[in-house]
């Protein structure tokens, strides 16, 4: 199947316009920072739209466009379990775990577990963070713009592709902190939505509409609710694993979690979360069956991850492929302009701030540039490797299972049982980490066991639980500052006293209930 790639003038302008554009917003706002939480937290001035909308443009990155379709393409619509699953942990993270975070005053999540536990398990966590936002998240955004852009010069190496990517994409971020990448996250999501409606209703209309795209295919490729066998998402991992893993990219990962410390107060950041989770839900709609619909239209495709530029380039005309292209930059800057200011953020307040408390602001801004221009180098210098992988979308996942459920287990079970304790805590994490280890020489190197990556991570989980609750027990208890970030029934009953009176649509319970209700319908629809 040949494609064609070419752009007209009108294309380039477009993009060329909104490069421009962004690259501008962030030396603008250069100026405007005057202490390390203006650049870093953008002054925790940041209201709920714009914290819900940079939350969903970071999550639904060009890593997501592509994995997405891909994996629709590939095994089916079940792919979307990981996109209606957010809006339910995002309803647990606004009620039992956001207050808590808001009112601890952070820069980062592995601040507030020290908060909770010790340093100990801050230093492991922010390794840990930094390896994933870098690894997993800024390395894949990049290889997803490295596929894209191959496709219009093939002649030029991958690897050139993605550094020429690093490098522009991290211009306005090194410049304009936390403050650019959300208001251009804000531009990048109307894009972004454009680019995603416009592939739709022309590839559905091509397709010849719904009963032509359902026709021939397995019913099992339009179901959300899959058998124990298969190969994409059964049931179990979809009721074990899929939440795990979104309670940790959502409630933990700091590249998202920073937005929602940048708070002006805690009903804005949980109506930001909520909004966040409202817009996941057209997902199934504009980036999910757009790959059912290319099974018919491109049934011979030599890797699922060319499904969505695919569509992009052989479906569009002139001038709107050039804004539909715009849209897919607009996603891959800012899932890597987020990234990348989350792991300069870890290393700054983490590290450098933490051992040399000394440093004034101006100081640990240009050490927090400095840093963003070193990860976007080895996120460069990773990406290419990415396509060894059967997909982008299982190589993000398969990560994350083998990595995060120590720290998910902390992080969980510290929110809700006052006896989690530090010494609890570092023995969790040093047998969660070497349990993982083992399981992934075992099933991922040498294939001795054949283990769903969705069922890893909950047997990895359970480890976790158990070492906390035996090595908890008997050891020293949480100090009552420690204990004040545990959720209770005390405090939800002093917070309906204060929620007495506030009109419905203000009313994040009433909110959360009304978003679980639409999520619920969806997932019924296409169980």
């Amino acid at each position: 199947m040949e494609v064609n790639v070419s752009l007209s003038s009108l294309d380039y302008g477009l993009i060329g316009l909104y490069g421009v554009a962004v690259i501008w917003i962030g030396l603008r706002l250069a100026g405007r920072h005057h202490s390390a939480e203006d650049y870093f937290l953008a002054g925790r001035r940041m209201t709920w739209p714009l914290i819900g909308i940079s939350l969903f443009a970071s999550n639904i990155s060009s890593t997501t466009l592509v994995g997405l379709a891909g994996d629709a393409y590939h095994t089916g619509i079940s792919v979307f379990n990981y996109e209606w699953m957010a809006a339910i942990v995002l309803v647990f993270f606004a009620i039992f775990i956001l207050p808590f975070v808001l009112s601890a005053q952070v820069y980062t999540i592995p601040e507030y577990l020290e908060r909770r536990y010790d340093g100990r398990v801050r230093t492991y966590f922010s390794v840990l963070t930094l390896f994933l936002n870098i690894i997993v998240d800024t390395a894949g955004s990049l290889f997803a713009g490295g596929l894209l852009l191959k496709l219009i010069f093939p002649d030029l190496d991958t690897g050139v592709i993605i550094a020429v990517l690093a490098v522009v994409a991290g211009l306005y971020t090194i410049a304009g902190g936390l403050a650019a990448v959300i208001y251009t996250d804000a531009i990048q999501t109307v894009l972004l939505l454009v680019g995603a409606v416009v592939i739709t209703a022309v590839a559905y209309d091509k397709v010849g509409g719904w009963s032509a795209m359902t026709a021939g295919l397995d019913p099992g490729r339009l179901s959300l609710i899959r058998p124990l066998d298969d190969p994409g998402v059964p049931w179990l991992g979809l009721l074990l694993g899929v939440p795990l893993l979104g309670f940790y990219f959502w409630c933990a990962n700091q590249f998202m979690v920073q937005r929602v410390l940048s708070a002006r107060s805690v009903e804005d950041g949980r109506r930001g979360v909520l909004l966040a989770g409202l817009l996941k839900l057209p997902v199934l709609f504009i980036m999910v069956l757009p790959g059912t619909m290319a099974i018919h239209l491109y049934p011979d495709l030599p890797r699922p991850d060319l499904v969505y530029p695919t569509l992009m380039f052989d479906l569009l005309p002139a001038g709107l492929l050039g804004l539909v292209l715009a849209g897919f930059v607009a996603a891959l800057m800012s899932q890597i302009d987020s990234t990348l200011n989350a792991a300069s953020t870890l290393v700054t307040m983490d590290f450098v701030h933490r051992y040399r408390p000394g440093l004034g602001s101006e100081a640990l801004m240009k050490v927090g540039r400095r840093v963003t221009g070193l990860f976007m180098l080895l996120a460069a210098l990773w990406a290419p490797q990415i396509e060894h992988f059967p997909s982008l979308f299982k190589y993000l996942q398969m990560v994350l299972s083998y990595t995060v459920p120590p720290i998910v287990a902390i992080y969980l079970v510290g929110t809700c049982w006052s006896g989690a304790n530090a010494r609890g805590a570092w023995a969790t994490v040093v047998v969660g980490t070497a349990a993982g280890g083992v399981l992934f020489l075992l099933n991922g190197i040498l294939g001795l066991i054949d283990l769903h990556f969705l069922y890893v991570g909950p047997v990895l989980l359970v480890i976790s639980w158990a070492t906390l609750w035996a090595a908890s027990r008997g050891g020293p208890p949480p100090r009552p500052e420690q204990l004040a970030l545990v959720w209770t029934p005390a405090f939800y009953r002093r917070e309906s006293a204060a929620l007495r009176g506030t009109p419905w649509w203000a009313n994040y319970r009433w909110l959360s209930a009304v978003l679980l209700a639409l999520t619920l319908g969806l997932v019924a629809l296409f169980a």
